[in-house]
């Protein structure tokens, strides 16, 4: 063969391939996943169009044309730092009661602290404590925090009690099932060595288990404090007090300006959780 034509062929099987070798089965799975999607699409009547009818379009349009400009006068601002206040005091009231319960409950749940699981196979005693613990978990996350505040808004009446009590008892469950299953998906070895030498469980947690997975229980409840921060804005729509129930009054009054000015705290909030989030991650990095 002379000597172009074997560089030609050469060229031709090094050359990579312009076809993606995935594509086939990237194309199944968006298939299937379509497939899939659209009988949930129609049966939640999910209807986009909509958006763009003129019937809804208008008021829509004219609703977010008095988001500008804000509305920054003094008294509204003042009004504003004290409702906010009150969220971000109710969010981080409930997130503490919430630790009060999620963390001896995650501890109570997690294998790694088992000393009978140590041999293999849990004893019943502590595998029916960890179940119920478990249970009981699923029980307090199951239920919406909004559905809590509307339990405790006729107990304890309107005002950020009903919010506080409510993100404790949601917010309980949600962060011992996350607690527990970060802890029993690290690294065990130092706490079955420190559990099989002697120590105690507590000593085990503190000295093999929390410290490799300190950063990421931290990022998740700063994570969660944040949501917490949002759950209470919610909240103060049925009358449990904050930036919520402000915020609804506006609405109800058609009063773009003070929205996007709330909408603009909340923002900041956000933002505020972020920069915690990053610097605890570093401090314990």
């Amino acid at each position: 063969m002379p000597p172009h034509k074997l560089l030609t062929a050469a060229a031709q099987t090094t050359a990579p391939s312009r076809r993606d070798p995935a594509w086939n089965r990237r194309l199944s799975w968006s298939l299937a996943a379509l497939v899939l999607l659209w009988p949930m699409l129609v049966l939640t009547e999910f209807k986009p169009w909509l958006l763009v009818d003129p019937a809804s379009l208008n008021p829509t349009l004219h609703f977010l044309g008095d988001f500008l400009p804000p509305r920054f006068d003094l008294p509204f601002l003042a009004l504003v730092a004290r409702e906010t206040w009150r969220t971000v005091a109710m969010a981080t009231a409930g997130l503490v009661l919430a630790l009060l319960l999620a963390v001896p409950m995650a501890l109570l749940s997690v294998r790694a602290l088992s000393v009978s699981a140590l041999s293999g196979r849990m004893a019943l005693g502590p595998a029916a404590l960890r179940q119920a613990v478990r249970w009981t978990l699923v029980l307090l996350r199951s239920v919406p925090e909004l559905i809590w505040a509307l339990v405790f808004v006729r107990v304890v009446g309107l005002g950020p009690t009903a919010g506080v009590l409510a993100i404790a008892l949601t917010y309980g469950g949600m962060l011992g099932k996350v607690y527990a299953e970060i802890l029993d998906s690290g690294e065990t070895h130092a706490t079955n060595t420190l559990l099989r030498n002697g120590s105690g469980r507590l000593q085990a947690f503190l000295y093999g288990l929390l410290p490799q997975n300190g950063a990421e229980l931290t990022s998740y409840t700063v994570y969660r404090w944040e949501c917490a921060i949002r759950s209470s804005a919610v909240l103060g729509f049925v009358g449990a007090g904050g930036l919520g129930q402000q915020m609804d009054a506006s609405m109800k009054m058609f009063s773009g300006s003070e929205v996007a000015t709330m909408l603009l705290v909340f923002m900041a909030l956000v933002w505020l959780a972020d920069r915690i989030s990053a610097w605890l991650r570093r401090g314990l990095g």
